[in-house]
């Protein structure tokens, strides 16, 4: 009989794939939808509309896979703030 392993989380792959998919999909309506209702607002050419609907698109798809990359690669790269940057002293 086999035995019922639980897989952690920090190994588990499909449940990665899944929440990357999901954020991805999430992230590209909600920034679309959001450049278009600005693109509505802000501008009178269907082109400039349409540019501010792809620019939407493109921030979406951005985020998404900038928190899918530390979410597979289990680190966070965070930069340095001002405190933590060493003086150089002459």
């Amino acid at each position: 009989m086999a035995e019922n392993k639980e897989i952690p989380s920090q190994y588990d792959l499909n449940a990665k794939w899944d929440a990357c998919l999901d954020l991805g999909v999430r992230r590209f309506v909600y920034s679309s939808a959001t450049g278009a209702f600005a693109g509505l607002l802000l501008f009178r050419s269907p082109v400039t509309r349409w540019a501010s609907i792809a620019f939407g698109a493109g921030v979406g798809i951005g985020s998404a896979y900038s928190d899918c990359s530390q979410k597979f690669d289990g680190s966070r790269v965070t930069s340095p703030s001002v405190a933590e940057t060493p003086v150089a002293k002459e």
